[in-house]
């Protein structure tokens, strides 16, 4: 099992072009595999698609990808466009992650539904065009191009609620939740992978991932509002290690469970610069990659 480790950037960041670019350049040298960026229209964190693509100008090892993308209430057609038009500048190291957006109303009112629709119904169309528009198919007279480095381009999905696994299993390539636990990820991978079965697919056994955050202190009030708000009644401190020794611990936990991609965010603590925290990261979780 290839174990790979990247990191996200945005969440408490800004989009300042000295320190991203000095982010983006140590996350190269240092050798981790992928930076993600976070959708938050009302937070100073750059826009994942343009932050994307500033990264891939500047680099040419390390993948990208959005962590995740709102799909719901955008155009797929405009999203297959984008996310061709950037794998194609970035030579094929474009990874995709979707999901619903987060349960917040100044976030979701960014992305309206069609007349009738749930989130979950406008998801599920969405994916499926986005999907036929990056294969190359015509529908409804459009036609995308360019196409994409990669054939296919592979469209992951993020969520861990009932409906959320199903979609996993029936419709995407790989799973990328945040804020599980090492046995909800287990229980999570084996509905997957039997919804998958029922719907005669497969999926890669070396796609499942988590996006895993960790804290040096005590858990900032904002976290632990948005997992009240995702995870009622759940602990944080069940969800959130402490310190690079308490993330290593939880990564080789996700392993034994069957995870192997890792998206890791260091949550404070104030006042850290972007590159030291990312050597202290580095030299910590790296050695986990196979």
């Amino acid at each position: 099992m290839k174990i790979r480790i990247g990191t996200i950037l945005g969440i408490d960041g800004d989009s300042d072009p000295g320190p991203f670019n000095e982010a983006v350049a140590a996350m190269e040298a240092l050798g981790f595999d992928s930076l993600w960026l976070a959708e938050l229209i009302s937070r100073a964190t750059p826009d994942p698609i343009v932050g994307l693509a500033h990264a891939a100008a500047v680099t040419t090892r390390l993948k990208i990808g959005p962590g995740v993308l709102v799909l719901p209430g955008r155009n797929p057609a405009v999203v297959a466009k984008q996310l061709a038009s950037l794998d194609r500048l970035s030579n094929g190291r474009l990874l995709v992650a979707f999901g619903l957006g987060l349960p917040d109303p100044a976030e979701r009112a960014a992305f309206p539904l069609p007349d009738g629709q749930t989130r979950g119904e406008a998801f599920d169309s969405a994916l499926d065009l986005v999907r036929r528009y990056l294969g190359g198919e015509t529908v409804d007279g459009v036609r995308v191009r360019p196409d994409p480095v990669q054939q296919p381009l592979e469209l992951w999905v993020g969520g861990s609620s009932q409906a959320a696994l199903v979609r996993a299993g029936r419709r995407s390539d790989g799973w990328l939740p945040s804020l599980i636990t090492p046995d909800e990820a287990a229980a999570g991978r084996a509905v997957i992978e039997r919804e998958a079965e029922q719907a005669g697919r497969r999926i890669d056994p070396e796609h499942f991932g988590v996006s895993l955050t960790y804290q040096d202190g005590e858990i900032p009030e904002l976290l632990v509002a948005a997992i009240a708000r995702r995870r009622p009644g759940v602990d944080p401190s069940v969800l959130i290690p402490k310190g690079l020794d308490g993330a290593v611990r939880r990564i080789e936990e996700f392993v034994a469970a069957g995870v192997s991609k890792f998206v890791v965010r260091h949550s404070g603590p104030p006042g850290a610069t972007p590159t030291a925290t990312l050597e202290a990261m580095a030299e910590a979780l790296l050695p986990l990659q196979s």
